[in-house]
């Protein structure tokens, strides 16, 4: 496994297209990082450049302390000459080919002996489930069977770095979630370092020792799953992970408990407790978010900030839990409601916002 850094790194297309705009990251040895974003933010693109497939524009990109690209120096090593692996969307299987030689096509072509690539093959074939299969057509297995041959074609050299485009999107949901959980074992058991694309937010959550949010180029914020979901840094985080209500207000007083936030459309105060990292005055233009399971119905017995009078607009019940839309003032509420008792539309509730997750967006 080796490490990977990225320095102010750009691509464009043409004269008008920048498709990564000046962005640097780490990703440490041993860690699963993801790349996530909206189609056209840029993420592929930024792994097409580690992997060699794409010349970036400037920037430097080091793996394992060697430096594999270099705008300023003219260094570009070829793709061939990066040892590392990846799985594409596309299953990228050689139809004519058996398992075992679509497996053992890469290790020959890099001069391995035919004994030492069967050797190898069989061990990849074994760690990704396919013990037995290998003198089968690959086109005649399964999607999920397909993505393993894939993937034991990856690490069947042991690479130092292991990449994947968006590997699971082509396969149906059970067999997605499932395949999440063994490649991240995988990955695990075999001590790589992994980065990994997707426009998926849960797989980005269940999957990542740390998540990459990207659009229109450029890093937006750079977390762990919790801190990310809990504390997104601007409303384009807040929205694209999870689902959340974003309000506007105004600035009031700071103190202990975080600072005091006057919704107009809510008519009422929120106290918000965190993305307090930064000076904001009275008076300031802000916009604050809370993700819904954090509104509680039944709230305290008093009249302070964060409690709320509502109607139920709409009630749609999830199995474990209500997704409720409440009328509040001027604006609609997104709430969660745990439990089995039914809630029914028009039904006048209270409502209180937990301070310490009520986030101040940095927009």
């Amino acid at each position: 496994m080796a490490e990977v850094v990225v320095t102010d790194l750009v691509k464009k297309f043409g004269t008008e297209t920048l498709a990564v705009d000046n962005i640097s990251f780490t990703v440490a040895e041993g860690e699963f990082v993801t790349l996530l974003g909206p189609s056209g933010c840029g993420k592929t693109t930024t792994l097409r450049c580690i992997a060699g497939l794409e010349i970036p524009d400037d920037g430097e990109i080091s793996i394992g302390g060697e430096l594999f690209t270099s705008g300023s120096k003219g260094v570009c090593l070829p793709p061939e000459k990066r040892h590392l692996g990846m799985v594409f969307q596309s299953y990228a299987i050689w139809p004519h080919m058996s398992v075992a030689e679509n497996v053992a096509y890469g290790l020959q072509a890099q001069g391995a002996s035919r004994n030492e690539a069967r050797g190898k093959v069989d061990k990849a074939l074994e760690l990704v489930g396919l013990s037995g299969l290998g003198g089968r057509n690959a086109t005649k297995l399964s999607g999920g069977q397909q993505q393993r041959v894939s993937l034991a074609r990856a690490v069947a050299y042991n690479p130092r770095v292991l990449l994947f485009d968006e590997p699971l999107s082509n396969l149906d949901a059970k067999l997605r979630e499932r395949m999440r959980l063994e490649l991240v074992n995988l990955v695990k058991e075999l001590k790589m370092t992994a980065l990994y694309v997707t426009h998926d937010q849960a797989e980005a959550m269940v999957m990542s020792d740390r998540i990459i949010i990207m659009k229109d180029g450029r890093i937006q914020q750079v977390g762990d799953p919790h801190s990310t979901y809990n504390e997104p840094t601007n409303s384009f985080v807040a929205d694209f992970i999870g689902v959340t209500n974003i309000i506007e207000g105004s600035a009031e007083e700071k103190n202990s408990g975080g600072l005091l936030v006057d919704v107009p459309k809510l008519s009422a105060k929120i106290l918000c407790g965190a993305g307090l990292d930064r000076e904001i005055g009275k008076g300031a233009k802000v916009l604050v978010t809370v993700r819904p399971e954090y509104i509680e119905l039944h709230a305290p017995d008093s009249d302070g900030a964060n409690r709320l009078e509502g109607v139920v607009d709409k009630a749609v019940y999830l199995g474990q839990s209500w997704d409720c839309l409440i009328r509040v003032g001027d604006t609609d509420l997104r709430v969660h409601v745990r439990g089995d008792e039914p809630i029914e539309p028009g039904k006048r509730v209270t409502m209180y916002i937990l301070p310490e997750r009520c986030v101040v967006l940095k927009d």
